[in-house]
């Protein structure tokens, strides 16, 4: 698990059908982190700080063993002095 800070939605109208509708984040590991993309089946806004695992795991936490994603939102950390 590692924690990232939200940046921004990211819109993506054409999308295979295995991604269903499940929101996309812009997230980035601290200031000056690569910016990666999330799923976010949690509900999360620009600004919030959350917990995210890759991999087989990020497949997992999205409901759908066949899911393709990298890394999903597992969490929204309720108090972060990152």
């Amino acid at each position: 698990m590692k924690i990232f800070q939200v940046e921004r939605t990211l819109v993506s109208t054409n999308r295979i059908a295995e991604m269903e509708h499940k929101p996309l984040l812009v997230v980035r590991e601290r200031e000056g982190g690569t910016p990666m993309v999330a799923i976010d089946p949690v509900g999360c806004k620009p600004g919030d700080w959350v917990v995210c695992v890759g991999s087989s795991a990020a497949r997992d936490a999205t409901g759908v063993k066949g899911f393709p994603s990298d890394l999903t939102i597992v969490g929204i950390i309720d108090h972060w002095e990152g």
